[in-house]
């Protein structure tokens, strides 16, 4: 049955920049298997070789975390849409951008009083 995903850019590159891809299925996994059958440059980016949900990646169904349900067994309708969501994480910049730090390259922000 179709299922829509709902592609993260980063990963975009991967299915010719498309935002929402269909993909079938009767369960996430078998939907996420058919997107990497389909657009061979997913392969490792949701799933680890292992079978395994990477720990880095939050895949949901319409608005529920498939971690909370069956994970990849989780059985999927038509019109449902599976959205990936890359986990991001920030930090203080210790690098430096062709010779200057970011406290050099970016504004000030100040809070207006």
């Amino acid at each position: 049955m179709p299922v829509d995903i709902r592609i993260p850019s980063i990963l975009r590159v991967h299915v010719e920049g498309k935002s929402i891809v269909e993909m079938k299925g009767n369960t996430v996994g078998e939907v996420l298997q058919d997107l990497v059958n389909t657009h061979p440059g997913m392969d490792g980016q949701i799933v680890t070789s292992d079978g395994v949900l990477h720990k880095f990646v939050n895949v949901y169904l319409n608005d529920d975390d498939i971690r909370y349900l069956q994970v990849l067994d989780t059985p999927v309708s038509e019109g449902d849409t599976i959205t990936i969501l890359p986990a991001v994480a920030g930090g203080a910049c210790s690098s430096t951008v062709d010779g200057y730090r970011a406290a050099d390259i970016l504004p000030v922000v100040r809070a207006e009083k």
